[in-house]
């Protein structure tokens, strides 16, 4: 296996672990039907968590891996492919908890209780590997380091969570950016951010506007 995927690449622009992770899709805005715009569907060529490797690749591009400790889940994922087939299918599902989560919040809706459930599981695993250790200046919540093939969905969830469970959740925003729908924490001090970056789907929206304002006066 070979850590050079599509999401490696990634930029990583949503200003909190758990965006980044649910930015791991393109185009969310696209679907066939306005009810699957609606829940933020996606086609399936805009995924980029599509094999256990890319799960790894991402978790590297991250920070939380580094090129050992990567190198060591691929292996390991080599004589367990089953298991790492499920941890896929598992960061796939709490990857679209989030979002759905935070998309219900940023509507002004009730958040589904099954997605909640599944934010949940991924936490109690997450405990599981999560110990309180002393520090020469003092004390710090450290993962327990092992080869399990779940390790990069442990920080995920407790982003997650805090993000949830913090006022920085009035400031996750959504790229307004044309068949984007990529996640941010509005950082601005007036809370005006509308791309999830400015050199891209904002340069590309002010082209957009400058074009249409040509064509007006014509």
């Amino acid at each position: 296996m070979t850590m050079k995927r599509a999401t490696g690449n990634l930029k990583l622009v949503g200003g909190r672990l758990c965006l980044d992770f649910v930015n791991t899709v393109y185009a969310r805005a696209v679907g066939e039907a306005p009810a699957k715009r609606a829940r933020g569907d996606y086609l399936s060529g805009d995924d980029k968590l599509t094999s256990y490797p890319d799960l790894v690749a991402w978790g590297a591009r991250a920070g939380l891996l580094a090129d050992k400790e990567a190198r060591r889940l691929l292996r390991a994922a080599d004589d367990r492919p089953k298991t790492a087939g499920a941890v896929l299918k598992r960061a796939v599902k709490l990857r679209e908890a989030i979002y759905r989560i935070i998309k219900s919040r940023l509507g002004g809706k009730r958040s589904d209780e099954a997605d909640l459930r599944t934010i949940n599981e991924e936490l109690a695993f997450a405990k599981d590997h999560q110990r309180l250790m002393s520090k020469a200046d003092g004390f710090s919540l450290e993962w327990i380091d092992d080869d399990s093939l779940d390790r990069v969905l442990w920080p995920v969830a407790r982003s997650a969570a805090e993000v949830l469970t913090s006022d920085e959740l009035n400031r996750v925003r959504q790229c307004g950016g044309e068949n984007c729908g990529w996640l941010f924490l509005d950082a601005s001090r007036n809370r005006s951010r509308q791309w999830c970056d400015m050199r891209d789907c904002g340069n590309i929206a002010k082209v957009r506007r400058f074009r249409q304002r040509r064509q007006e006066k014509q």
